[in-house]
């Protein structure tokens, strides 16, 4: 793995902590910005949240999993492309902060990273939300998170904090936003969507000066800016945040000791101090899953034969990683398959697959057909129905001249035989759950280890 071998010569900013106010002036001072500056690798830690709320807007696949673990494309988590990201950027001191539903994505960070060879101190180290004499209850927030982990996160001496959402689709090269945010010489950096086609992201809504720095923010979209808004100086907020070190500790712990959020409260209060906040534009291809929807539409943009708008899986330079699943190749009997992404330990009979992807160990009978759907596959192989499938006689996968179109099925479901999950009548919002599915946006998704017995229509 490419490591920097040069220092980096940029200014940086030198603070002295007293007070909020003095903090600002300090950090002016003219004999710190002579410093030179470690490589990425030593200097900078991330911070990866799982889930940034319990109310997700991807249920039901957040039912027994948090957004980061949710699979994409196949063969990954989504919380690879982020974690990815950091160590293609040589960032490689990485925090992953945990609460909700996170026993599948501790596992597979624990599984995928622990051993992975990031640099001589570069780690993954999951942070589950805990209890203590001190804090008898669970994360708050993502601000909440941070200052109870701080005697964690301050155990190296880097100087900034990379702050990201972990269930986001997305290459960026954070070595970029970094060397930004230090030429600034900024306290916090904000990482912004320069496209315009959604002002609305959820993170908030940031007003630009000439310089990129920011002038405004509002949380509510509904809300006016106090001075002239323009559509070239307004942008949406990623999540994403660079703060240094010292100024972390301060706002956390000084200046509001008890805010929980950091969109909401922590920003909003470091520009009411006065403290300097850049934005940085980011012209890529970002998904920020905020709907069945997106995450469908996501998983469709893989399968393209000309992927351009999101080509990590395919990328030498900046590949995606995950975890090594060794399993043996995907069986073909006389299938047809256009247009699809099949992942490994597949076993396909005579059936059509078209425009869909396919997980691990999926399982689809004789003359059954697959169109335009996300198939999420299996942890494990269902031996001839021998496990709790077994009294009902319908094992894991899809049955024989089963019919699946627009859908997501998501892992270890059992579709019966002649079943047809095409949305016949065109129903686009539906709650049927006790049924095991429901209808989002015309989507069809199938839950979690749902049983759909022989003959359903849906």
């Amino acid at each position: 793995m490419p490591m920097l071998s040069s220092l980096c010569s940029l200014p940086y900013t030198c603070y002295k902590l007293t007070s909020p106010s003095s903090f600002v002036k300090s950090s002016q001072n003219p004999d710190c910005l002579n410093s030179l500056f470690p490589p990425a690798s030593q200097s900078v830690a991330a911070i990866v949240f799982g889930d940034q709320s319990s109310q997700s807007r991807l249920y039901p696949l957040t039912k027994r999993r948090s957004e980061a673990a949710i699979p994409i494309a196949g063969s990954y988590r989504l919380v690879d492309a982020v974690l990815s990201n950091c160590i293609n950027s040589n960032i490689t001191k990485i925090y992953a902060l945990t609460q909700f539903n996170s026993t599948s994505l501790n596992s597979h960070i624990a599984r995928a990273y622990s051993g992975a060879r990031l640099s001589k101190d570069g780690f993954v180290e999951v942070i589950a939300a805990y209890q203590s004499p001190d804090d008898n209850g669970w994360f708050q927030g993502t601000a909440d998170a941070i200052r109870r982990c701080l005697w964690v996160l301050e155990e190296y001496p880097v100087n900034e904090f990379l702050i990201l959402p972990g269930h986001h689709l997305y290459r960026m090269d954070y070595q970029k936003l970094i060397d930004a945010h230090r030429r600034s010489k900024a306290h916090i950096t904000v990482s912004l969507f320069s496209k315009a086609e959604n002002k609305d992201h959820g993170f908030g809504i940031f007003k630009l000066n000439a310089q990129n720095q920011v002038l405004e923010f509002r949380e509510n979209p509904n809300h006016h800016f106090r001075v002239n808004e323009r559509d070239d100086d307004v942008f949406s907020s990623m999540g994403i945040y660079v703060i240094n070190r010292d100024v972390m500790r301060m706002l956390l712990t000084e200046a509001f000791p008890n805010v929980n959020d950091l969109k909401s409260q922590v920003i909003p209060g470091a520009i009411s101090l006065g403290m300097k906040i850049n934005g940085y534009l980011f012209d890529g291809y970002w998904e920020d899953m905020r709907s069945i929807e997106a995450y469908y539409r996501a998983n469709m943009e893989t399968i393209r034969r000309e992927n351009t708008v999101y080509n990590s899986f395919y990328d030498r330079d900046s590949p995606l990683y995950t975890l090594p699943r060794h399993l043996p190749p995907t069986l073909v009997t006389d299938a047809i398959i256009t247009d699809s992404i099949i992942g490994d330990g597949c076993i396909l009979s005579k059936c059509r697959i078209k425009g869909t992807v396919i997980g691990m160990r999926t399982r689809i009978g004789d003359n059954a057909v697959v169109e335009d759907s996300v198939i999420m596959g299996s942890d494990t192989y269902d031996h001839n129905g021998i496990s709790d499938g077994e009294a009902i006689g319908i094992p894991i996968g899809i049955g024989e001249c089963s019919h699946i179109r627009k859908a997501i099925v998501d892992k270890h479901a059992r579709i019966g035989k002649n079943v047809m999950i095409i949305n016949k009548d065109n129903v686009q919002e539906g709650n049927m759950e006790a049924n095991g599915y429901i209808i989002s946006g015309g989507i069809v998704v199938v839950i979690r280890s749902a049983v759909i017995p022989d003959g359903s229509i849906l």
